[in-house]
């Protein structure tokens, strides 16, 4: 069944391709392509693939790094806090935050403090180690691990959401905040696209469901350099 489906968004993929025009993006010095699909077409663009977690370590994704300005003495975790804020901290030496406010999608939660979030990655380290970057070189995995060139890769959210979350993928695990699930599926397959990484079975059908779910949601995704 999932086979048929893919051959069929694939083959509308390919009819669409003429609409469906690359849109110029800007991230770090350099011209990118941004591309937006329905998320059904989207879904099954994904490779099918089964997961292996032969060898992972989380250590194999060097992070947190000094992210996109290193004069700032400010890592991506911070960077990423700094930028998701509704309410800008104050920026102490070292980098440390006080007060500011950030809105946790994921549960439908107001913070107060830095320390009570976490930066999640999108599609989990070990997840992204199943899905093909076992195969990465190092500097790959640690660009996958710090990406602050577009906005889904890293999201800060509440700790507890993101460690209920874990390394679960979007057949085990979706936000406790139902309204979100539309975005937050659509952004797991962006990151998913961006990076080129595959999508085992049951994900894939779960995926599909969602797509289906969400009807008018599409997916917009850069190619990572």
């Amino acid at each position: 069944m999932i086979k048929n489906l893919r051959r069929v968004a694939l083959a509308a993929a390919l009819l669409l391709a003429p609409l469906v025009t690359p849109t110029p993006a800007h991230a770090q010095h350099r011209q990118a392509e941004t591309y937006t699909l329905p998320m059904a077409t989207s879904v099954h663009l994904l490779p099918l693939a089964a997961e292996v977690r032969d060898g992972y370590q989380r250590t194999s994704f060097k992070h947190w790094n000094a992210g996109q300005n290193p004069a700032d003495g400010c890592n991506t975790r911070a960077e990423v806090l700094l930028a998701e804020a509704v309410e800008r901290p104050r920026v102490l030496p070292g980098c440390k935050l006080s007060g500011g406010r950030w809105w946790s999608y994921y549960d439908a939660r107001w913070l107060t403090s830095a320390s009570a979030l976490d930066v999640d990655h999108m599609v989990p380290l070990a997840e992204a180690w199943d899905s093909g970057a076992s195969q990465w070189t190092a500097e790959r995995r640690e660009a996958y691990a710090n990406d602050l060139a577009v906005t889904p890769s890293l999201v800060a959210v509440s700790a507890a959401s993101n460690r209920s979350k874990a390394d679960q993928d979007p057949a085990q695990w979706l936000p406790p905040a139902v309204e979100v699930t539309c975005r937050y599926t659509a952004e797991w397959i962006a990151t998913k696209l961006r990076w080129g990484l595959t999508a085992d079975a049951a994900e894939l059908e779960a995926l599909t469901q969602q797509a289906e779910a969400c009807p008018g949601t599409t997916v917009t995704y850069e190619p990572a350099p």
